[in-house]
């Protein structure tokens, strides 16, 4: 898949482009049916697939207070478009520039010049431009005169369900339903970051050495609570672990909340590199424990139904 961080600097696909605009936050299976829809249309007449997005979520530019927990990074997002087999993405800087520019003059600049777009394809209710002015429809009215053609599609999962949004996987993570979310994401739910050091406790007095995720604040975490997953080293090998996010009430009264992992099977140094982590299950609320013997036997059943539910032994 080509990158464009420049429109000016490149040039429109030979032959013309079908392009479709978004956040894409998660590139969920709403937005995977969108691209296999762009897809099929563009192979059919010939046309190069592309993706328009952003730098940043839109919301941290207009509304920053209010700007939602994202569902991957900008790297994972381009990591997802790749493997639905888009053919260019182009990634725009969202500024508050941007983010006054009218609808016309984005669809000018981007969607005629830029991308020489012979088909556009966006979801039903899509907005854009200053004062989210623009939509299917007026995204329409300009394909009249400019020669290309619009579609809105659905982003529903089935005919008669409610539509797959970023906003509701958001929802099911913040609740800690990462089952759910992965149903609608088509994948479990992912968090990257650094291996840092946390109170170096886990494997000197509990036993259970951890890694401690530095996850940017950005991203959305699941509620805090215990969870079997996957970690994912930079090498590529995949590891089963039982997973904490939470602020350890046995040791403090208002701790830092810290995502820790402890990988079944595995020994050695993780310190400095960055892990993924993927959410299968939940198994419990975090809870106050009355010793640390008592949390140490907890741990013992989480790491035990962590490996079940994940391995099936």
């Amino acid at each position: 898949m080509e990158i464009v961080t420049d429109l000016s600097g490149s040039s429109p696909p030979p032959g013309g482009s079908a392009v479709t605009i978004g956040a894409y936050d998660g590139v969920h299976l709403g937005h995977q049916a969108l691209l296999g829809e762009l897809g099929r249309r563009a192979s059919a007449a010939g046309l190069a697939t592309v993706v328009v997005t952003f730098d940043r979520h839109p919301a941290s530019v207009v509304r920053p207070d209010s700007a939602p927990r994202l569902l991957c990074d900008l790297d994972q997002k381009l990591e997802l478009l790749a493997a639905a087999g888009v053919d260019r993405t182009v990634v725009l800087r969202f500024d508050e520039e941007r983010a006054n520019e009218t609808a016309e003059a984005f669809v000018e600049e981007v969607i005629e010049q830029g991308l020489d777009a012979r088909l556009v394809v966006v979801g039903e209710d899509f907005h854009f431009g200053h004062g989210r002015k623009g939509n299917v429809a007026l995204l329409a009215e300009r394909g009249a005169v400019g020669g290309y053609e619009v579609e809105g599609v659905s982003l529903r999962s089935d005919r008669d369900g409610p539509a797959i949004s970023s906003t509701r996987i958001r929802g099911l993570v913040a609740g800690g339903d990462v089952e759910g979310a992965a149903r609608l994401l088509g994948r479990a739910h992912q968090v990257r970051g650094v291996v840092a050091h946390g109170d170096r406790r886990g494997g000197t007095e509990l036993g259970f050495p951890t890694a401690n995720l530095d996850v940017p604040a950005a991203i959305a975490l699941p509620a805090v609570g215990i969870y079997a997953g996957w970690y994912e080293r930079p090498d590529g090998s995949r590891w089963p672990a039982a997973i904490s996010v939470g602020r350890r009430p046995t040791f403090y009264e208002d701790g830092e909340l810290l995502v820790e992992a402890f990988l079944l099977d595995y020994s050695g140094d993780l310190y400095g590199e960055e892990g993924r982590l993927s959410f299968v299950s939940r198994l419990r609320d975090e809870r106050t424990f009355d010793s640390v013997d008592a949390l140490v036997g907890q741990m013992h059943r989480d790491v035990a139904e962590a490996r079940h539910r994940l391995t099936g032994t």
